[in-house]
C-alpha cells in the first residue's frame, strides 16, 4: 500500500508529491503514430493492475461525470533498442510492475492475438519497442539508465 498522499488527503494548498514514478520507455526509431499508440497501450496496462495509480473520477461544474485517470504524471523516455533491452532486464530483476509492447503487436488486430504473439517468444528474444514501469522513483530511475526524455 502506498504512503503517498492522495489529492483528497493533502491540504488543498499543499502540492501533492509522489515518491513513485510512472515511466514509459519507447524505442527511438518508432514512427509518431506508433509512439502514441504504444504509450496508450502501455499506460493502460499499469492502470489495470496497479490500482493505486488511478485517481478519483472527475466531474465538471455541471455535474457531468468523467472517468478517473492516472493520478500522477507519466514521464516518456526514448532509447536505442539495446538500452530498451537493458531497461527491461533491470525492471525484471527489480520485480517492478511493468507492461511491454513488442514489434509483433503492430501486426495483430486483437487482444487474444497480442497475448499469443508475446507468449510465442522467449524473454531474451522479445523485439521490444516499448516498456512501462512503475515503482519507487529511485528504482525506476535505475531501470531507465541511459534513456533520455522524449522530445
Amino acid at each position: 500500500m502506498s504512503t503517498e498522499p492522495t489529492p483528497t488527503e493533502a491540504a488543498p494548498t499543499e502540492p501533492v508529491r509522489f515518491d513513485t514514478k510512472i515511466a514509459v520507455l519507447l524505442r527511438e526509431d518508432l514512427e509518431t503514430w506508433q509512439r502514441l499508440n504504444v504509450t496508450a497501450f502501455l499506460v493502460s496496462g499499469l492502470g489495470s493492475q496497479v490500482p493505486e495509480v488511478i485517481g478519483e473520477p472527475y466531474e465538471d461544474a455541471d455535474a457531468v461525470a468523467y472517468l478517473p485517470m492516472i493520478r500522477q504524471p507519466v514521464l516518456v523516455f526514448e532509447a536505442s533498442k539495446e538500452t530498451l533491452r537493458a531497461a527491461h532486464t533491470r525492471a525484471l530483476s527489480r520485480a517492478l510492475p511493468r507492461a511491454l509492447f513488442t514489434s509483433d503487436l503492430f501486426t495483430t488486430g486483437n487482444d487474444r492475438d497480442n497475448r499469443a504473439a508475446v507468449r510465442a517468444v522467449p524473454t531474451s528474444d522479445l523485439d521490444l519497442v516499448g516498456l512501462a514501469v512503475y515503482g519507487p522513483r529511485n528504482g525506476v530511475d535505475k531501470v531507465l539508465k541511459g534513456a533520455r526524455m522524449h522530445p
